[in-house]
Order: C-alpha cells, then structure tokens, then sequence
C-alpha cells in the first residue's frame, strides 16, 4: 500500500481537477441555470471506468455518470475504439436499452477519454449540465407520457472525433432548441471543463508516473470501502422496512406507493425497493442511475463525511429495483420530473434507517419544489429579437430541512438530491421578463421538535412580459413532511397564482401541466418545511426564546408548540410557569 501522504495528496489532487470541471461551466456558462445555480456536474474516472474524484454539485448527477459512462463502454464504444480528441455525447436516459443513461434530457453528458503520451487510455473526463431547452413539447417541465415528448434524443455518439467536430450533429442539436445561443455557451463550456479534466489527469500522471498513480487509485478504492464497510458494521444486522407515498394529492390517480426493505448482514448493505408501485404514464418515473445515485448519496449522508468519495464507496451496496417500476423505469415511458420521486427516496431510507441507526437520520425535509416559465418582452429584453422572442427563467425553490438528532434543520436551503444556490434576484429579472416580490421566510412554519426544521419560503413573483407559460412542481402538499421520535410535521406545499386579486385561486394539485400566464400576473409559492426531531416540550428554552426575538415563532406557539411562556414586552422566559405547562414540575 502507498503510503498515507501520498495517498491524500493524489487523492486531493484528483478532487481538485474535478472541481475545476465544474468551477469552469459555471463559470463559462450562459444560463442561468447553470452560471447563479450551479445546475451541472463532474467526475474522474480511471481507464477502467472506476469512480476517481467527484466535483460535487448536484448530487443526484454524480452517482449517474458512472453508469451512464458504463453503458457507453459496454454498447456503443469499445476502449480500443476511442482516440485522442474523441468527445462522446448523450442525453438518453434510455441508452442501451435500460434506463441507465443520463436522468432526463436536459441533463446532456460528454465523456472524454484521457491518453497518455505514448496514446494509453488511462482515464475519463466526464460532464453533466442541465440545458435549458432540448426542444420538447414546452419550453417547461410539463406533464409527459412518453420521452419523445421531452426534447431530442442522443444515443451516445461522438461530438469530436480526433479532435473534429461533428458539424451536422453540432446543427441538429441548435435547430433543435428555443435558445441556440445559451445552447451553443453551454455546450462549450461542457467542452471547456471536460479539457480541463483531460489536463489535469495528465499533469497528475506525468508529475508521479502511471504505475506509481494507478497503485494509489488501487489503494484509495480499498481504503473507501473499508471505512465504509466500517460504518455499516456498526449498523445491527437486520431487515428495515418503510413506505412513502407519490402524488399524495391524487393528481393522475396518486397517491403511489414507494416501498423500502434495507438488508444489513455484517459488512454489506442491500436496498431492495421490490413492493414498490409500477411506473405510471407521466413523467415523474425514477431512471435505474436516477435511483442508484439517490441511494447512494443517502449512504454518504449516514456515514463519515471524511470517506473519500469514490468507487469504492459503492462495493458494499446493492440496489434492487424492479424493472417496469417507479425506480426502474422502462423506455418510452416519461421520466422528466424524475425528482419527485428521487428526492421523496431519500426520506424513504431515512425513515427506513431511523430504527436502526436513529442517531443518524434526519426527518423529512421539504422535498422538490420548482417552477420554470417563458415569456416574450420585445420591447426591452437585449435579445428580444432572437429565435421566438422567448425568454426562460426558473429556480429550484428551497424550503425547510428536517430536524437531526443533535441539530435543528436548515432554512432555505435546497435539500437532499439537488444542492442548487439561490439565484440573485437581480440575475433572473436582467435575463428574463418578470419581477420578484417577495421572498422571505415564513415564521411558524417549522416542524416543531426537541430540534426543529427549517422553515418554509414564502417566494412571490410578477410576469412582466408576454404569453406566459409556466410550470410548477412541488410536494408534501396534503401529506406534510413528517418528524421523528415524537417531532412534528412541517408545513405543506402550496402554490397560488394571482394572490390577492379577484382571480386567485390555489392550485389544486402540486405537480401538473403548463398553465398559461398573462402580463402581471403573479405566482407565489409556500414550499413546505420539514419535520422535527424528538419531543418538542424537551426543547432547550433560550433556543425558544432566540427564534421568538428573531421573528421566527410567535410567542402563541412558543407557548402552544414548546410549553414555554415568554413576555411579550421583555421577551424574558416565566421558567416557573413554563416547567409547570411542560409537566415537568
């Protein structure tokens, strides 16, 4: 084994050429998506395909390019078919046959193969950015049955070969979108950040030698799955079973069912999802590498945040998800709205986990909450003449993050699978036709625990151009987000369009079509919070009094939700009174 320090340095060195990957899309991007939320994704992996380094954004992405990057070795290049300057692209989440290709078809991914001097492969540089528009019925997220309805598709093929574009490729994909020039930016900046990792691979190589680097990469996979190994050995032996439910608001005849059973025997860990319901004609179907990587981003949740990310993380896990199901989708079935039930997964294992590992789960958090519209404003918009006169803007609304067991939740924050940064307000209305109004965080939201949530966010927003049409998605609607070992439930989901005017009307299910807008008109959405943890009479009663002086909890609820009475005028706690009202004396 390679020794302890250049172990880490190696290993820090193959981080670093990751997230430089990514540190370049942001940076040389054109959407907003990507350039003020982040909404892309890197990774190292060797000659054989094994999981090096993660320039960890999206964790949703990461776990998926390793078995996208498989299929495309397995049946459609071989190793012996690739050269110097080869750059590969796919968006299919399709490809091969199973659905074990990129997660939708805005997420395109480029592979590039790594070569040494003497023209060895012995690496790839791989890169996943969420596009803004791949063509499709809408410009949004609508309700899809079936994937030709989602945009183009890409069976995996090579972009570059030798160093040389494919031109007629290069002009189906821009005739093939509302936005060719954000298309053709974001494209180059896949391009850009895929040559840095090709770089970078190759400074660590020549500085150190391959034989020298390919034992450390040996070493590092071992060393990762013996600490993971480590931590699922403190986890008793066992069967662990929990159920969620999909479309709890009965949109296209929900609520489904997402079933559970996590088998730990000694050092191995098995996620079996078979009980889970089968996939349904829309697009909310979880892909088999959507699945995987929501899986296994949950483990590096339970377990030391200090294992290097790499393949050797994932040896001692096993993912069983039935083809033809909700996790497991089959072609042509729509899967573009994936992360509602990706992100639903993730409570899923943590409240399957929670009787065995209590001190390590969160409760619920707010889940997947987004809306994206396009609109026209030729009047001012810099590039109102452009193909269609349409302008596209979104974000991924954070919410409330559920409680720990030693932690309250996080505010606004984008939780579990997606990870995406606040965009400025400022950065949406320059690009786009519309004015925010509001957001804020909204006191008494929180699932109330011994630690509680994170609260929800109150988002409002005006259309200030023309012929609207907007998309929304979002859960924990009717069923909120629930607590743990005695915490509350959080808040629900709520989404409303004309607040306050003679018009408004809440919309009816959380996750649906398009819905036309016109000029003024506003959307607001509540997302939900998360769910508490532990008893919320045990609450430490100076945490109480800080989120009453901050605006946070109204002393109503101080008094109603945590048994603590405080003064309104000096804001002083009655610890008497409150230990009486708590039962405590």
């Amino acid at each position: 084994m390679a020794n302890a320090i250049l172990l880490e340095v190696i290993n820090n060195a193959l981080r670093s050429v990751a997230e430089q990957m990514s540190a370049t899309m942001v940076r040389s991007s054109y959407s907003t998506i990507v350039k003020e939320m982040m909404d892309c994704s890197s990774a190292i992996f060797d000659g054989q395909g094994r999981l090096l380094a993660e320039g960890a954004n999206i964790p949703i992405h990461l776990n998926c390019l390793g078995p996208c990057l498989n299929t495309v070795l397995s049946k459609y290049f071989a190793k012996e078919d690739l050269n110097p300057g080869d750059l590969i692209l796919t968006n299919h989440p399709y490809a091969g046959g199973k659905s074990l290709g990129s997660h939708h078809t805005k997420d395109l991914i480029m592979i590039a193969p790594v070569f040494s001097d003497n023209d060895e492969l012995i690496a790839f540089s791989v890169t996943m950015l969420h596009h803004k528009d791949v063509g499709g019925v809408w410009t949004g997220d609508s309700w899809t049955v079936e994937i030709w309805q989602e945009g183009f598709l890409i069976e995996p093929v090579k972009l570059y070969e030798k160093g040389v574009r494919n031109e007629a490729l290069w002009k189906v994909i821009l005739n093939n979108t509302r936005n060719p020039r954000d298309m053709k930016g974001d494209l180059m900046a896949q391009i850009s950040a895929c040559n840095i990792g090709i770089k970078g691979y190759r400074q660590i190589v020549n500085k150190y030698g391959l034989y020298l680097v390919n034992e450390v990469i040996d070493d590092l996979l071992d060393y990762s799955e013996k600490l993971t190994r480590n931590e699922i050995s403190l986890i008793i032996d066992g069967r662990y079973e929990h159920e969620e439910k999909l479309l709890h608001d009965g949109f296209q005849g929900g609520p489904y069912t997402l079933k559970l059973t996590v088998i730990v025997e000694g050092d191995n860990i098995t996620f079996d999802y078979t009980g889970t319901d089968k996939q349904i004609r829309g697009p909310i179907n979880s892909p088999l590498s959507a699945t995987i990587s929501a899986t296994y981003y949950t483990m590096r949740c339970i377990t030391n945040a200090h294992i290097p990310t790499n393949q050797g993380c994932h040896r001692p896990i096993k993912v069983v998800a039935p083809e033809g199901t909700l996790v497991n989708c089959t072609m042509p079935i729509g899967c573009f709205q994936r992360m509602a039930t990706d992100h639903i997964l993730v409570d899923l294992i943590m409240g399957a986990m929670a009787q065995a590992i209590p001190n390590k789960v969160m409760a619920d958090s707010c889940g997947n909450n987004y809306d994206f519209c396009s609109g026209t404003n030729l009047e001012t918009h810099p590039r109102g003449g452009e193909v269609n006169h349409r302008q596209y803007w979104g974000e991924i609304v954070p919410g409330g993050l559920g409680a720990r067991s030693h932690s309250d939740g996080i505010t606004i924050m984008s939780c579990n699978v997606t990870n995406c940064p606040i965009p400025p307000l400022e950065a949406q209305e320059i690009e786009a036709p519309m004015l925010f109004l509001e957001r804020s965080i909204l006191p008494n939201s929180e699932g109330a625990g011994k630690f509680r949530s994170g609260f929800s966010q109150r988002r409002k927003w005006k259309l200030a151009g023309y012929d609207g049409i907007w998309s929304h998605v979002s859960q924990k609607s009717k069923i909120p987000p629930q607590g743990l070992f005695g915490g509350m439930p959080g808040l629900n989901s709520k989404w409303i369009i004309n607040e306050g005017k003679e018009d408004e009307h809440i919309l009816q299910y959380a996750n649906g079509d398009v819905i036309f807008l016109n000029y003024g008109d506003t959307i607001t959405c509540i997302t939900a919070s998360g769910g508490g943890y532990g008893n919320p009479l045990e609450r430490d009663m100076k945490k109480v009094k800080e989120d009453v002086e901050m605006g946070l909890v109204s002393i109503e609820n101080a008094e109603n939700k945590y048994g603590v009475i405080i003064d309104p005028e000096t804001f002083e706690i009655d610890y008497e009174e409150s230990e009486k009202l708590r039962g405590l004396k």
